[in-house]
């Protein structure tokens, strides 16, 4: 019941959402007691600020009660952004993540951590160990955000952003060696 609740909510809620400006990124409806617990989760390109997540709270509160005849009944409204430790499975995941370090498991079983950057639709590019490399969606199992406490190296982020569009060749470890 409560899933096929949240897929008959979930063109509301994402229209609501949409409007307000930010992406629908997760929704979730649970049995608590008497009352249903909605559980909104929301982003955005720059992140959500508290504030956002309360005018995107209030605007979320006010078509379901439009829609009082689909929820049919009480219930509680949790609205989030995303934590750290959401898996990075959509493309606009990768574009968020960019020059944050993530760790990496490959359908053929390997780990690799790396510095994100050009995200596109199919792959992300990763600062690895100094090296590029092309990974394809579609070859990750799991893709995580690691948490740092010191700020990234400045060369690496230089780097980054010299091949914003995945440019520099994969196999070259020497930026300097593309402008000869």
């Amino acid at each position: 019941m409560p899933g096929e609740l949240a897929g008959r909510l979930e063109p509301i809620v994402a229209e609501a959402v949409t409007d307000a400006g930010f992406d629908l990124d997760a929704l979730d409806v649970q049995q608590a007691g008497r009352r249903k617990l909605v559980k909104v989760v929301v982003d955005a390109d720059d992140g959500v600020g508290l504030d956002e997540v309360a005018e995107v709270s209030r605007v979320v509160s006010a078509v379901l009660d439009e829609h009082e005849h689909v929820i049919a009944g009480a219930y509680t409204l949790e609205v989030t952004s995303p934590g750290v430790d959401r898996p990075l499975v959509k493309p606009r995941h990768w574009r968020r993540a960019k020059y944050r370090l993530v760790r990496v498991t490959t359908a053929d079983g390997g780990e690799l951590t790396g510095r994100v950057g050009y995200a596109g639709e199919d792959s992300a590019r990763l600062l690895v160990s100094g090296e590029f490399r092309d990974v394809s969606y579609r070859d990750v199992t799991r893709a995580v955000i690691e948490i740092e406490f010191k700020q990234p190296p400045t060369e690496d982020l230089k780097r980054l952003e010299d091949d914003a569009c995945g440019m520099i060749d994969a196999a070259s470890t020497d930026p300097k060696e593309e402008s000869k």
